[in-house]
């Protein structure tokens, strides 16, 4: 069994502007970048990124547990990895994935992505540049303002974007019964007689303890749901399909948990999924690609836009990682 020298550096950095959703503003993003260094020299990079308010472990947790590591460590142990630690999963299975040279030939070039707008009306503004940058799919946080605020934004969104674009709605867990009716109702208008729906999904309008009513909303209206806060771990995600989910699975790799599970897990269940960004750095954000290039999709063509157009709040260049710069080229062994 093989073993690995490893190393690890803690980063923050500033979203800019910070990202305003149902749960507030986020403002700073912290995580880990990973190494992993075998015996002939390669190298393997991973990040953990933690989400708690999502469901995965925190990030004091996730320090806890690389600091009670050796320098070496075995691939039993980098495989090994409880899965109540789901983002440290994911970092080091990417890692050990990178050194091993495993997604080489994911081809990205078949992916497409949905870009991010900002809430309320900075969003009529935003998209027309994301266009011409190529997006075509665009994700708008909702439940943030008023109703009626959010109703009349939502009116000069479908009335100016081109009719090829498609309106991702995310609530992130914030409406009541009575508001997803109404967002649901107003989603089946808008996509009523239209040959692509302008409105692709509506995004856990309910709080996670309330899977038998987020079931029942998506057997009443025509405008699909999509789960994201309920399926954020692989423990979750099959506990949803157990009680009978068969709509839109938003999973964030960087939180869900093993990828080797997650690829088995897609191919058994034949999911309709979305890959989606947690604001990670760019190392995440590789081995999230990598993992969704290479997940079964549940029909032929049916591969949805990643959510991975997030690079507005991600400024890499000020990234803090401490004293060691995690993406220079390790140190020759001793």
């Amino acid at each position: 069994m093989d073993d690995y020298q490893f190393k690890y550096w803690p980063y923050q950095y500033p979203l800019q502007p910070p990202l305003l959703t149902h749960h507030g503003f986020w403002e700073i993003r912290e995580g880990m970048i990973l190494q992993l260094c075998d015996r002939q020299g390669r190298v393997g990079w991973g990040e953990i990124s933690p989400l708690p308010w999502f469901g995965s472990e925190s990030l004091a947790q996730a320090l806890a547990f690389c600091r009670q590591l050796p320098d070496r460590i075995s691939e039993e142990r980098v495989l090994g990895i409880p899965s109540h630690l789901p983002a440290c999963q994911f970092g080091f299975e990417s890692a050990w994935s990178s050194l091993q040279n495993l997604d080489a030939e994911a081809d990205l070039s078949q992916l497409t992505y949905s870009a991010l707008l900002p809430a309320g009306e900075q969003a009529l503004q935003a998209w027309q540049l994301l266009w011409h940058q190529g997006y075509r799919t665009f994700k708008w946080k909702i439940a943030v303002y008023p109703w009626e605020q959010e109703q009349r934004i939502l009116a000069q969104l479908v009335a100016t974007l081109p009719s090829s674009a498609q309106l991702r709605l995310d609530a992130n867990a914030g409406l009541d019964w009575l508001q997803a009716t109404q967002w649901l109702q107003c989603c089946d208008q808008i996509n009523h007689g239209e040959a692509l729906p302008r409105i692709e999904f509506l995004e856990q309008p309910l709080a996670v303890d309330q899977f038998p009513a987020l079931l029942d909303l998506s057997r009443r209206y025509a405008t699909p749901l999509a789960l994201d806060e309920s399926v954020a771990t692989l423990r979750q995600l099959q506990a949803c399909y157990h009680q009978g989910w068969r709509g839109i699975f938003v999973i964030k790799p960087a939180i869900a948990g093993s990828p080797r599970q997650l690829r088995r897990l897609c191919h058994e269940y034949q999911l309709d999924w979305v890959a989606s960004s947690v604001l990670e750095t760019t190392i995440g954000r590789q081995a999230g690609l990598q993992l969704a290039a290479t997940l079964p999709v549940s029909a032929p063509g049916n591969r949805r836009a990643v959510g991975y157009g997030t690079q507005t709040w991600i400024p890499d260049a000020q990234l803090i990682a401490g004293d060691a710069d995690p993406f220079a080229p390790p140190a020759p062994e001793p």
